[in-house]
């Protein structure tokens, strides 16, 4: 392939891949054919998305990894400040501010927020996504790190609040982007007051007492 084909090619990639998360983010990944994502991003081949992605599920794929690297960066960069750090807090902040400074990065109208919490609403997307996510060596870090500081607790407990913790970070951001969009107050005032907020509902939540079992 000749270097312009080649620009072409990776231009039309990234149009289609901004235009599928901003459709799937207002209105859900069922309701967006392929062939609708191809004619918003003016696409004359309404193949477009088959031939550059493959399935619809290869999309969302390829929309998640767009925004993973600059993701990863942040995580391994705080990871190397906080080695062998005892403090909860630190391993946590790890947890949600890499995701929270990239939506901050992204100025505003942005999409990706809203994108995540309509993603986590689809059961096997939301399989595919998580696992995605988790297969990140800087999140595999950070979950280490946050289990050897917790509490040990019984295993349906740890895995109803990781739901927990990945809800409320996921739709607490979808709420803050919305509220940008739409230029009505929220609760924080900056990205960097959300992600405080987070961190410190999240240590909470997995620091509650257990109710013992009747």
């Amino acid at each position: 392939m000749s270097s312009g084909k080649s620009d072409r090619s990776s231009e039309t990639r990234e149009l289609l891949l901004v235009t599928a998360e901003r459709l799937f983010a207002e209105h859900g990944v069922e309701a967006v054919s392929n062939r609708q994502v191809s004619e918003a991003a003016g696409q004359s081949n309404n193949f477009a998305v088959g031939y550059h992605f493959g399935t619809k599920d290869d999309l969302v794929v390829a929309i998640v990894r767009r925004h993973a690297e600059p993701i990863e960066r942040r995580r391994t960069g705080m990871l190397a400040e906080i080695t062998g750090s005892p403090d909860l807090r630190d391993w946590m902040s790890c947890l949600v501010r890499p995701n929270v400074e990239h939506l901050a990065s992204l100025g505003s109208p942005s999409w990706y927020a809203r994108f995540l919490a309509q993603i986590m609403t689809h059961p096997s997307l939301r399989k595919l996504v998580s696992s995605e996510a988790a297969s990140s060596r800087s999140m595999q870090e950070t979950i280490e790190g946050v289990f050897r500081l917790l509490p040990r607790l019984p295993e349906d407990v740890r895995q109803e609040r990781g739901d927990m913790c990945r809800l409320l970070i996921v739709h607490m951001c979808a709420e803050r982007e919305r509220a940008l969009h739409a230029g009505t107050a929220a609760p924080r005032s900056t990205w960097e007051s959300t992600a405080s907020g987070l961190v410190d509902a999240i240590v909470g939540l997995w620091l509650a007492p257990v109710t013992a079992r009747r």
